[in-house]
């Protein structure tokens, strides 16, 4: 099909759905009926220069027509941030295969940078942040934007404005300073020593005392004084410090505020680094959205269709926000929720775990597909590993993508929302618990902190969002091939916070009982 090289723009919205259409009629439409939709949304943001976010509540080989169409047709040049897994997929897959069918010519390249022959631009989250948080940013801001892959927007943000002192950062402190060695010495030789004194603990990070932080600042204050803090510490003291000089010492509290300060330790190596990192975004973001026309896709932002806690925490204004329903007929999973099982903190737990999960995986052995298992205390998951690899042997990988094709995998959750595109679509998916980010963890305690202090509901603005995300996009492969999903932690039953969680796992089709002929080919 060729279209129209001269189509105007105040006509494209009209081109993108009947060339998207047309596609549709002949392709097919990888199983997700709000192509059109989108796509006519997604051209007239582009148009009239309006930003706008969609939650597509699917994968992105399913939807990513639905944003290439309008991008590809419409006389507009425009950037593409997404991570680089899908900027491989979309510049050598979709793109493609898009413009030979469209008849498009496109220039269309990965780079960090913008050119002016350029049309269509791919860049990274981190190279798009490092840009826009630049001093002299050297993208125009006139150039519209879309993010695919929003869902880690703020994690990108947070850790391109995180800033990490290393070993290596001291001993280029001391190359600078070659009449401070002693005073630089010592100040870490307390640190040190400070540091090492914490317990140890499964994460092997810590909030530094402020004790700690008193070393720190003692240390950067002389130095700053002299004018010998080296570029990487004064970057950190200037994000540090904001209060005058004679008011540093009086209250640390009140020089973190708003921030995380926090130690990662290597017991094995005698090493340590500190990173600071904002606690809040939302301001520091706000100047970029006014910058350009942005378009906001992910899977899952919010669970509300306007994403109002998303749009907070990310400091969006209002703006045209969309979230599209998964197909009642073909998105639908089968769920396994037991009742009177066992809560996590019990001694009774780990028992029925064990047999509950061995059950499940015995009548999986009927489909030859991969089964997942979601662990995410690390000891729980050797012992789960172990346990399943004693009966089927090298099928059971924990952390791997190597899987047979009936293979087993236990792993966290992050790991399979970062790796599920290289593993084939699993015929079960286990959830031992609920992926409830842990207050024993001190960043989450720390996050948790600075909610409470600004007397905001921190269930319900972090806790809640960050594990509701991580079940959405997990179980997302699920959907395509109704596979079954069995959730092994009774919360969801007996807390306020179930239904919430339910909620997020419809469509889908209920039981509280093994039922074998979900495990039939």
């Amino acid at each position: 099909m060729i279209i129209n090289p001269e189509v105007t723009n105040k006509g494209v919205e009209v081109e993108v759905h009947s060339s998207l259409k047309q596609l549709i009629r002949q392709q097919g439409n990888r199983g997700w009926p709000h192509h059109l939709t989108m796509a006519r949304l997604v051209a007239r943001a582009l148009r009239v220069g309006s930003s706008a976010l969609m939650q597509t509540e699917s994968s992105l080989h399913k939807y990513c027509l639905s944003y290439l169409t309008p991008t590809l047709i419409g006389n507009w040049a425009v950037i593409i941030v997404a991570p680089p897994n899908v900027l491989t997929r979309i510049h050598e897959q979709e793109i493609p295969w898009l413009q030979a069918w469209l008849g498009t010519t496109k220039s269309v390249r990965i780079g960090t940078q913008w050119h002016p022959e350029d049309c269509i631009l791919l860049m990274t989250p981190q190279d798009w942040l490092r840009d826009r948080f630049s001093p002299k940013p050297l993208i125009p801001n006139q150039i519209p934007l879309i993010i695919d892959g929003a869902d880690d927007l703020e994690d990108w943000v947070r850790d391109q404005l995180t800033i990490t002192l290393t070993n290596s950062d001291w001993l280029q402190l001391l190359q600078h300073n070659p009449n401070q060695i002693e005073i630089i010495q010592n100040a870490k030789a307390q640190l040190t020593r400070a540091i090492f004194d914490h317990p140890p603990n499964r994460y092997e990070c810590f909030l530094l005392e402020n004790s700690e932080i008193n070393l720190l600042i003692q240390l950067c204050d002389q130095l700053q004084d002299q004018g010998c803090l080296s570029p990487k510490f004064a970057q950190f003291w200037q994000l540090l410090v904001n209060l005058p000089h004679s008011s540093r010492t009086k209250s640390v509290a009140r020089l973190l505020k708003g921030k995380l300060l926090w130690v990662t330790r290597d017991r094995n190596l005698g090493t340590f680094s500190i990173s600071l990192a904002p606690g809040e975004i939302a301001d520091i973001l706000k100047q970029v959205w006014e910058k350009q026309t942005i378009v906001l896709i992910g899977s899952f932002l919010d669970r509300e269709p306007k994403a109002p806690t998303y749009r907070e925490k990310l400091g969006l204004p209002e703006i045209l926000s969309v979230k599209f329903a998964p197909n009642q007929q073909q998105d639908f999973i089968r769920l396994f929720i037991p009742d009177r099982f066992p809560l996590a903190n019990t001694p009774e737990y780990s028992l029925a775990l064990s047999e509950k999960i061995h059950t499940l995986v015995g009548f999986s052995q009927n489909i030859n597909k991969v089964v997942v298992v979601l662990v995410e205390d690390v000891p729980q998951r050797a012992q789960v590993a172990s346990a399943l690899a004693a009966k089927y042997g090298t099928r059971v990988k924990v952390d791997s993508t190597k899987l047979s094709q009936n293979g087993i995998l236990v792993c966290g959750w992050q790991y399979w929302k970062e790796f599920q595109d290289d593993i084939s679509t699993p015929q079960l998916l286990i959830m031992t618990t609920l992926p409830l980010p842990s207050l024993e963890h001190p960043l989450v305690a720390s996050r948790v902190a600075h909610y409470k202090y600004q007397r905001q509901d921190w269930f319900r603005l972090y806790l809640l969002p960050t594990a509701l995300k991580l079940i959405q996009q997990a179980i997302i492969p699920l959907r395509e091939s109704q596979g079954v999903v069995a959730l092994l932690d009774s919360r969801v039953n007996f807390r306020s916070y179930g239904k919430t969680i339910l909620s997020v796992l419809e469509p889908c089709a209920r039981i509280n009982y093994i039922d074998p002929n979900w495990f039939i080919d």
